[in-house]
């Protein structure tokens, strides 16, 4: 009944077949760009910064990943390399905030600005200039997770090892965040002026905040690359709003049942999972890619007003409760 009701809206069996083959390849893509949803929730919730490095960072650890196997690197030290990259934008970030007084907005930007020529050098590397794109086949490297694989039921299904690597960072970055120097992290997010006070040095957590953020985000950048098969300079652009699409999306499905730290950090990578699964829908019904950007806006501004939205218009305000005062 089901199926005749869709043909009858002018659905077809092609296209649910369609949608359910590219299921997969939106989870991993999900599953890669929770990753770098991750990253953006440690800045963006934790620290409460608005970091916009992340544009460049994740351009700047495909970059890095693919030239190094490129060179004969493992795939390996070439994430590592990679996540330690993108550490080294949040560290000019954070000194352009910390030490030069420059707003945290402000710096984002100008490191994001910065590392498009920075991308473009590391991409031109031995060829004497810049390359906008560099691609690296499956079958000549050992690639970690690729895209060709992803409807294959064997152990090269790039949906094991991404399920495994975020479980991993899931568990490491809970470990940490429990830590006392997590912790001040922590603090200075919710309190910069009672962290002062506790004597925690919050110019430091801010920088070491803003290069976990980044690596993550590179490290993300590196696994995207290896899936899709290529870096390309303009793989960030825009990292920013699905990164906080994901976490906005996460936040108001599950914010009432996911109050520990591990588990508003799986939101964030459902969150993900989530928007590319939408994202691939509407493709499927036919909108064009050059409205993506739009779309992603639009889906960003419902989940940011639907709290808002509720907590006005739907919640009712609470009665204090006391005894008459008979003066």
């Amino acid at each position: 009944m089901l199926i005749i009701i869709f043909m009858e809206d002018g659905f077809s069996m092609d296209f649910l077949t369609s949608l359910l083959n590219s299921m997969p390849g939106a989870v991993a893509q999900g599953l890669i760009w929770g990753i770098m949803a991750i990253g953006v929730y440690i800045t963006y919730r934790v620290l409460d910064i608005a970091d916009l490095t992340v544009d460049g960072s994740l351009g700047t650890g495909g970059a890095v990943c693919v030239v190094l196997m490129l060179n004969g690197v493992p795939v390996g030290l070439a994430l590592v390399a990679a996540t330690l990259a993108g550490m080294l934008a949040g560290l000019v970030t954070g000194l352009f905030h910390t030490a030069c007084g420059i707003p945290a907005i402000l710096a984002g930007i100008l490191t994001q600005l910065a590392l498009y020529s920075v991308n473009l050098r590391i991409m031109g590397t031995g060829t004497g200039g810049g390359k906008a794109n560099l691609p690296i086949s499956v079958d000549k490297y050992s690639l970690l997770v690729s895209a060709r694989y992803v409807r294959e039921k064997a152990l090269s299904n790039p949906l094991l090892t991404l399920v495994i690597f975020c479980a991993i960072l899931v568990a490491v970055l809970y470990w940490f965040f429990g830590t006392e120097l997590g912790c001040s992290l922590r603090a200075t997010g919710a309190n910069q002026n009672m962290a002062r006070a506790q004597g925690i040095n919050t110019s430091f957590a801010k920088v070491l905040g803003l290069m976990i953020s980044n690596g993550l985000v590179a490290l993300s950048g590196g696994l995207l690359a290896q899936y899709q098969g290529f870096s390309d300079i303009n793989m960030g652009r825009g990292a920013i709003v699905i990164g906080l699409a994901a976490v906005i999306i996460g936040e108001v499905i599950f914010s009432k049942i996911f109050r520990n730290f591990a588990l508003k950090l799986i939101a964030a990578i459902i969150g993900a999972i989530i928007y590319y699964m939408v994202m691939t829908f509407v493709l499927r019904l036919g909108l064009s890619t050059d409205d993506l950007k739009l779309l992603t806006a639009l889906v960003v501004a419902v989940f940011l007003t639907v709290p808002y939205w509720k907590s006005r218009y739907f919640t009712k305000p609470s009665v204090k409760k006391g005894g008459k005062n008979n003066a």
